[in-house]
């Protein structure tokens, strides 16, 4: 059984391109379960009482530092339980929302999705596989100025995740038609 967490972190809903990407995806991989995670309402950011709670050990933490991390707990769990990790996206001044850089600091835990060993970090969330269906008006993917996917490509990593895929349409505003052309390709040579 392939079970699919999809985060959408484009606010606009109906005209979002990352988010039909996401649809197109979702449907080509025909997964058996999908838990759907709409993050552009914000998440809380991380604070000093969610440091203090996170580097609490588990069994010491207090009624408030439990559900200080409560939010955080869910978020891992849907990770943890998914094979496949379907982000969607737009590029946004080079860069992502905030509202999914708020999500990477809610699931970037260590001793939970990572941990530190004299060797380096090493994630904890080995075997599964990301798709990134990115939306762009004018950044090219892979460009110089793409500081999105590999910052979510180094990051995936981090906790994990190396097989990372790209779906791209971008360019959007410079030739859409090539862009979307493009991106039914990379969905079409998908692996279900």
């Amino acid at each position: 059984m392939t079970s699919v967490l999809r985060i959408d972190s484009s606010p606009r809903s109906t005209s979002s391109v990352s988010r039909q990407l996401g649809d197109r995806i979702l449907a080509r991989l025909g997964a058996a379960q999908v838990v759907s995670r709409d993050i552009t309402a914000g998440l809380a950011a991380v604070d000093a009482d969610w440091i203090g709670a996170n580097f609490t050990p588990e069994a010491e933490r207090t009624a408030d530092q439990r559900a200080v991390l409560a939010l955080s707990d869910s978020l891992v769990a849907e990770l943890q339980a998914a094979d496949t990790v379907l982000i969607t996206l737009p590029i946004w001044n080079f860069g992502i929302p905030s509202t999914l850089k708020a999500w990477i600091d809610q699931v970037a835990r260590a001793g939970v999705t990572f941990r530190y060993t004299p060797e380096g970090p090493v994630g904890l969330l080995e075997g599964k596989r990301a798709i990134l269906a990115v939306a762009s008006g004018g950044t090219e993917v892979g460009s110089a100025i793409d500081f999105a996917t590999d910052y979510l490509r180094h990051v995936l990593g981090f906790i994990g995740i190396h097989e990372v895929e790209i779906v791209a349409a971008d360019r959007l505003m410079v030739d859409a038609e090539a862009s979307h052309a493009k991106a039914d390709a990379a969905i079409d040579a998908l692996a279900a």
